[in-house]
Formats: structure tokens, C-alpha cells, sequence
């Protein structure tokens, strides 16, 4: 092929080429597609940074506290402080400087823990048995509400004082009597307002305020789900629970409007939890490679000495062992668990027996004729005698004095 023919065959393909992009171009329709990767790390490790985040936009401060020790520098006027997180540990002491902040004016909101325990009078919640609130299962109330029958009103004019959940009533501005519109929410009534805010709280608990000193409620259609009461200067706020400002739950309804109404015109510091993580829980959060190692290490250890070191011992076998063996075996038997002072008593009660035997009345003898008697009878000296049977002293012999002790008993008590 010539030069020219190859030259033409290449501007052909280009042109193919150039043809079919242009009508693959034509073809091509471009469009927007988002890719979700779920919650960021962070979000996942700080259930309430939604929370944290709405509040910073409405202009409040917000300060995020590990632990309770914060009670110590801040101020009380002009503070909401919110106890969002476990208080399983939170000790009297904690409890006790917690309510005094509150009564110097500060706004504390928490959540009810325990469930009101009628047998024991308490809850274990210490903040909720020092307010005197009760928490309640709704499926309890209902219960009893179907198994007792409960008058409106007696021939006495008095309520049954089963607790129930407050209604809004016409001091609330609604008239109870206005049907529920949405009665699996909570509805929270204003003054000056027509309608209510709507919060998800969970329906299965219920809050009750048996000293009465609640001034603000809200209730879903069986249950208080939020109480606010006075304390001192303060103003204290029990929730049945904070799910409903979780990053997943605070854009739901008006739960994001009742964070706002709640921390109004004040500084925010959330409480994520109310003890100090202990030095195991520390080190296995930073430093679990290093636990680990630390345990594999002592596993070795404990292997190391527990192997066995040479042979085993094989038992001796039955048809090598003598009669001097097993006296031995027991001397050392007697030894171990009576001690020096039985081994010498009972050599001088052999020698005391055999005297008897060989001279009638020994026993009645003075211990000075005895030893004479003893002496005539061995053909012993008597400071000998007197050396064998002196009285025994408790405190223990050397192994010299011992062998001796016994060698001069042995001796008189074989030639009697």
C-alpha cells in the first residue's frame, strides 16, 4: 500500500472515530447522585451534637462537661444545666451540691432513671426520691386502673388518690374536655397559645408528683412525661427520658422547639456523664494493645512455672520397704504434728511403766526416792536420772539438746 492510500486510510478512521463520540455525546445525559456514608464519627460518638449544634445557631453558649465536678466553678444565675447522661454512680454528695446549685438560682434538667419502688419507699434515683417524683411503666397504671374500680366521686366528695397524669384544664388556656389530636405525642400547653407543641416522648412512663409542688407539665394521653418544679432561686425539670433531642430524634415534631424553650435566655452546659471513668475503663479506652500484651505476658508467665522441672518421681514400690522405714515414717509423722515435747513425755511414761512394774508402789514415792529407785534399778548416777526425768520445758530444744534429750531417756529406759 502506498504512502498516500495509508494517509487516507487514517483520515477515514479519525473521521469514524470523531462521528461516533459526537454520537455517543448526543446520547449522554449527565445527572446529580449523593452518595449517603451515614453519621460522621463524631455524630456516632456524641448522641446530642445536634442538640449541641441547634442551640450554638439560636446563640446560646453552650460548654459540653465530662462529670459532675463542673458544679464547682459554675455560676448558678443564668445557667441551664442539662444531665443527659447515665447517673447510675452519681453519689449523695454529688446529688446534695447539685440541688444547692439549683436553689442559687440555676435551671437543672434530668432524666428520671428509677422506677418507683412501693415495698423499699424509693426509687434509687437519688434526685427523683429527693423531689419526691415517682416514675411509673404506663402498662402499671393501667393495670391498676382496670382492676380496681375507681368512683369519680363518693358520697364524701373525694377523689381516689390513684396517681394519673395532669390534664390541662382551663387554667392551661384548652378546656379538657377539646379532643387529642395527635394522643400518641406529649402536648405541652402555653399560656396565650391556641394549640399545644408536640414532643415524642416515649409513652411507656409515666411521672408523678406526689408532693404536688409541680408548676409546669406536659402529657401525652395516658402519661406526664415532664414535670418543672421550684427549688429555692432555681427551677428543676424531670423528663421521662432524652431521646428526643438525639441527633435522630430532635427534628422530629416540636422536640427541637421544647430544647430551645427550655434553655431560653440562659448559658447550656450538657452533662454526658455524672462519674469519672476508673483507670481500667482509661486504660482499655487508650491503651488496649497494651492490656492485651500485659495479659499474654502473664499467661506466660503462669506456663513457665507451672511446667514441671525433670522427671517425674515414680511412687517407690511396696516390696522394697522395711520395718525401720515405716518406724522412721512415723517418728517423723509424730514429730511434725505433736511436736519435741509428746516424742519426750511419752519416753518418760514408758520409763514411769516399767519402773512400776519392777518395783511395787513407784507411783506413790516422793520424785527424789523415785529417782533413787530409778538409779538402783539402771545402775545410772543420779544427777543422770534427774537429767532424764526433769519436767519438760515448753520452749523447743535445739536439734542437739533434743537428740540428746532422747538419747539419755532411750538409754535409761533400756536397762530397766
Amino acid at each position: 500500500m502506498s504512502r498516500r492510500a495509508r494517509i487516507v486510510l487514517l483520515l477515514a478512521l479519525l473521521g469514524a472515530l470523531l462521528l461516533l463520540g459526537v454520537y455517543l455525546a448526543s446520547k449522554l445525559t449527565p445527572y446529580q447522585e449523593s452518595v449517603e456514608h451515614g453519621p460522621s464519627p463524631e455524630a456516632r460518638a456524641t448522641p446530642y451534637l445536634a442538640a449541641e449544634q441547634f442551640l450554638q445557631k439560636q446563640g446560646r453558649l453552650v460548654t459540653r462537661a465530662e462529670n459532675l465536678e463542673i458544679l464547682k466553678t459554675l455560676p448558678s444565675k443564668g445557667q441551664t444545666l442539662l444531665l443527659l447522661g447515665d447517673r447510675t454512680n452519681m453519689t449523695p454528695g454529688q446529688t446534695r451540691r447539685a440541688l444547692e446549685w439549683v436553689a442559687k438560682g440555676g435551671h437543672l434538667l434530668f432524666v428520671a432513671e428509677r422506677l418507683w419502688d412501693e415495698d423499699e419507699g424509693k426509687s434509687g434515683d437519688l434526685l427523683l426520691d429527693a423531689l419526691g417524683i415517682h416514675q411509673y411503666e404506663t402498662d402499671d397504671l393501667d393495670d391498676e386502673k382496670n382492676s380496681a374500680e375507681v368512683p369519680e366521686h363518693d358520697t364524701d366528695g373525694q377523689a381516689s388518690d390513684q396517681p394519673e397524669a395532669h390534664q390541662p384544664d382551663a387554667k392551661d388556656g384548652t378546656p379538657a374536655s377539646e379532643s387529642v389530636s395527635y394522643p400518641e405525642l406529649t402536648q405541652l400547653y402555653l399560656q396565650n397559645e391556641k394549640a399545644p407543641a408536640y414532643i415524642s416522648f416515649d409513652t411507656s412512663f409515666h411521672l408523678y408528683d406526689a408532693p404536688n409542688r409541680a408548676h409546669v407539665w406536659a402529657n401525652s394521653e395516658s402519661a406526664t412525661h415532664m414535670l418543672q418544679t421550684y427549688h429555692g432561686d432555681g427551677l428543676i425539670t424531670v423528663l421521662t427520658d432524652a431521646w428526643i433531642w438525639h441527633n435522630d430524634s430532635i427534628g422530629d415534631y416540636d422536640n427541637a422547639w421544647l430544647l430551645w424553650y427550655m434553655t431560653q435566655d440562659s448559658e447550656v452546659t450538657l452533662v454526658y456523664r455524672s462519674d469519672r471513668d476508673n483507670l481500667f475503663t482509661l486504660l482499655l479506652r487508650h491503651f488496649p494493645h497494651a492490656l492485651v500484651a500485659l495479659a499474654l505476658l502473664i499467661a506466660l508467665g503462669l506456663w513457665h512455672l507451672g511446667m514441671r522441672q525433670g522427671p517425674v518421681l515414680q511412687p517407690a514400690s511396696r516390696s522394697r520397704r522395711q520395718l525401720l522405714e515405716h518406724l522412721r515414717g512415723s517418728a517423723h509423722f509424730l514429730y511434725r504434728h505433736n511436736g519435741q515435747l509428746a516424742l519426750l513425755q511419752t519416753l518418760q511414761q514408758d520409763i514411769q511403766r516399767r519402773a512400776r512394774q519392777r518395783h511395787p508402789g513407784f507411783d506413790r514415792l516422793p520424785v527424789a526416792e523415785q529417782w533413787q529407785v530409778l538409779s538402783r534399778l539402771s545402775r545410772q548416777p543420779t544427777s543422770a536420772i534427774s537429767q532424764a526425768m526433769r519436767p519438760l520445758s515448753a520452749d523447743k530444744l535445739s536439734a542437739v539438746d533434743f537428740t540428746r534429750q532422747v538419747a539419755n531417756l532411750q538409754t535409761l529406759r533400756n536397762a530397766l
